[in-house]
């Protein structure tokens, strides 16, 4: 039991904070052997084309908006396609796109997911760089200027942006934790890719080189991931651009962030059991240690983790074992706590952050556990489910 309660508590402790560590250490230890390899936007003299493909759902609301700003990025307009797919939009959507002649727009009214929005895209691309980015995030000017720069390493095959979350002094659990996870896996996902490569995209903005994407499975829950993850599986490196990034408001309340979150849970367990490459560390070392890492053990084993743990040291507290377990069971027990009151605060509408981290730990963590279950139960759809935003 004791063996058991330490491999456990290790596991835990390594994936929410211990792989940082290891990144940033093996990161400067790189540095010192090999030094940093650099590109800048500034170098590049002949921009390659790119498509810029949006796959919107009833989003007439910020539709032409999301228009106005991909126009006004900063990179040649002739170099430029924009593609927006509609499919199942039952709104104003389609009608306000039409009206911009510089866009190709595919609508059809049946909704067969945003795999298969896509998947009707690729035949009109034209551009030697794909770049996703989703209908209510908005671009920084440089965004494709600094995506592209990485291209001229051959090595890399896909290139993520950075997702950030708006995050107010009023925020609620929500944004507060949402905001504090993204600014946390943002840094690894920087780590990452300095050290060998990202292992997954945001699908609010990436992009991969067209000669190398190539579809997957109509009924992938979370494209984004497994498209990026499909090349990196075959040698490619996931590089990632902070300074290319998608803005966006957070989650309405944590029940919208919740939907979301289970959402992505399924998907990752559904990812875990087809990027069966990825998770052999005879194929490519470095990205199964960085997968398995930052992916799978978030993904599967934590969660449950989390509860065994708890369990197994109110074992070993109640049969009076020492010190070291009752410390332990009493920093659980005060994070627990702290979780509560987060969850309290909010249904009473109280902003007081300190807490909302706490309970937005908790909550990713449910999701997890939720998605996985959904998952087996064949009750999540590949249908993209539109989250209220702030």
């Amino acid at each position: 039991m004791i063996i058991l309660f330490w491999i456990s508590l290790f596991l835990i402790i390594y994936t929410f904070i211990g792989y940082g560590l290891v990144l940033f250490i093996l990161v400067r230890l790189k540095r010192v052997f090999k030094g940093k390899n650099t590109f800048t936007a500034e170098e590049e003299t002949s921009w390659p084309s790119v498509s810029i493909i949006v796959a919107a759902y009833n989003e007439e609301e910020i539709i032409e908006d999301k228009i106005k700003n991909t126009f006004a990025l900063d990179y040649p307009k002739k170099q430029v396609q924009v593609i927006f797919v509609t499919d199942g939009s039952t709104d104003l959507t389609a009608e306000k796109v039409a009206k911009y002649e510089d866009v190709v727009l595919l609508h059809a009214d049946i909704r067969a997911g945003k795999m298969a929005a896509i998947e009707r895209a690729i035949p009109f691309v034209s551009g030697e760089i794909i770049i996703f980015t989703d209908a209510n995030t908005f671009l920084n000017k440089g965004a494709i200027k600094e995506l592209v720069k990485h291209y001229k390493n051959d090595k890399v095959g896909a290139v993520a942006g950075e997702k950030r979350i708006f995050v107010d002094e009023k925020a609620d659990a929500s944004s507060a934790g949402e905001g504090f996870y993204w600014k946390y896996e943002s840094l690894l996902k920087k780590w990452d890719y300095q050290l060998y490569s990202n292992v997954g995209a945001a699908g609010e903005l990436f992009s991969v080189r067209t000669k190398l994407y190539a579809p997957i499975e109509a009924d992938t829950i979370i494209d984004d991931h497994m498209i990026a993850m499909r090349i990196a599986e075959r040698g490619f490196i996931i590089a990632y651009e902070p300074d290319a990034y998608a803005s966006e408001t957070a989650s309405a309340n944590t029940k919208e962030e919740l939907k979301r979150k289970i959402r992505i849970a399924a998907g990752g367990i559904q990812s875990i059991f087809r990027l069966k490459k990825a998770a052999n560390p005879f194929n490519y070392p470095w990205l199964t240690f960085q997968y398995i890492s930052h992916r799978v053990l978030r993904w599967t084993i934590v969660p449950f983790l989390l509860i065994l743990v708890f369990l197994v040291n109110a074992l070993l507290v109640y049969r009076g074992t020492i010190f070291i377990y009752q410390l332990i069971f009493g920093l659980q027990l005060l994070f627990y706590v702290l979780s509560l009151f987060g969850w309290y605060f909010e249904k009473k509408n109280i902003k007081v952050k300190a807490f909302f981290v706490p309970y937005y730990f908790c909550l990713m963590n449910y999701a997890v556990i939720a998605g996985i279950v959904r998952y087996f139960k064949g009750q999540q759809s590949a249908a993209w489910e539109k989250s209220k935003r702030k």
